[in-house]
């Protein structure tokens, strides 16, 4: 029987939309949101703001179960290529398209290349159930991203924003992107909701069960991640306000290299793998763990480094606006490769 997504993630798109709306409407016709957003900020930070970019993260990174990683490591081909696809292809692939696309914007760049190394540890179990794809491959997967993101998003986004600019004829960026700011940044809007995932995961488990907690507890915070994703969608765009002309033209501008790097990503992976001989389960759970990626931190880090009336935040939201659809359509795309897997 062919899986159907639920309401609120299949009109994900939607609901993000009509939040931008809002925020613009806001901004607009009560500029005084401003005085608001001041009012509620210490050393930069904005309590509210940060509040809600916790929460955001809370939920994905407790559905993990991380007692699986070591299982991961069993199955060397699987687990080499994931890792090459997640952090070596996908990276290098959206710095490309970067390049291409964005040289002449580089505040949208930077936002953009922090969407590409923030790899999925939450949709994408979504995805590959629709798609009839391995479950547990794609548990053991986003465990290991999980790992691999707390370890090296920091220095990725460093390299990839800082560093390898330059190289590539992009002397006009002018972003000093400090290594300890975007480490710090990483370890509180990732390490403190991965820590608090691991201790509620561990301890209510131990409390009250695992079916207990996989079938209510999880149940009950998971929409925690779409209000506080809305929230800050709302709250930053209501920053934007005066600028409402010019948002279609800068959505345009991230949108189109980023639908190219989900149907790229995808097909490259995908193809790879059955090139491997890797079953069609196993290779959509490689794939749409590769293809997807983490918008909730690559949101939360830019507005830590640049600020939430950043472009570098900014496009950050344009992921999910863009994720959604391009995926449900690799769904489908993946479903009609399916039929004719063994030819």
């Amino acid at each position: 029987m062919e899986k159907r997504l639920k309401f609120i993630d299949k009109y994900l798109t939607l609901w993000i939309g009509l939040a931008m709306i809002l925020g613009v409407g806001i901004g607009y016709f009560f500029p005084g949101v401003k005085e608001v957003h001041n009012s509620f900020t210490f050393s930069d930070t904005n309590i509210l703001l940060a509040i809600g970019l916790l929460v955001m993260m809370y939920p994905p990174l407790t559905k993990v179960n991380y007692q699986l990683l070591p299982k991961a490591l069993g199955n060397k081909k699987i687990l080499v290529i994931s890792i090459l696809l997640n952090w070596v292809i996908g990276p290098i692939l959206m710095f490309i398209l970067a390049v291409i696309f964005l040289k002449h914007e580089p505040e949208l760049m930077a936002g953009f290349l922090l969407i590409g190394i923030a790899r999925c540890i939450a949709m994408v179990l979504v995805w590959n159930d629709l798609a009839g794809g391995n479950r547990e491959y794609a548990t053991l997967l986003v465990a290991m991203n999980s790992i691999f993101q707390l370890l090296t998003y920091g220095v990725l986004a460093w390299l990839f924003i800082e560093i390898l600019p330059p190289y590539f004829g992009i002397q006009s960026i002018q972003i000093e992107v400090p290594f300890i700011t975007v480490v710090s940044s990483v370890g509180i809007y990732l390490g403190i909701p991965f820590a608090a995932g691991i201790l509620s995961r561990m301890l209510l488990i131990k409390a009250k069960g695992a079916d207990w907690f996989n079938r209510v507890y999880v149940k009950a915070i998971s929409p925690l991640t779409l209000y506080a994703l809305l929230f800050t969608i709302v709250f930053m765009f209501s920053l934007k306000g005066e600028h409402v002309i010019q948002l279609p033209n800068q959505v345009l501008i991230v949108a189109i290299p980023l639908f190219i790097y989900f149907m790229v990503m995808f097909l490259v992976s995908f193809f790879i793998n059955k090139k491997l001989g890797i079953s069609y389960e196993e290779n959509a759970a490689v794939s749409f763990t590769a293809t997807g990626n983490n918008f909730e931190l690559a949101i939360a880090v830019a507005i830590a480094i640049f600020g939430i009336e950043s472009a570098q935040a900014f496009a950050g939201v344009i992921g999910p606006l863009i994720e959604v659809p391009a995926l449900l359509l690799l769904v489908k795309l993946s479903l009609y490769f399916k039929k004719n897997y063994a030819k």
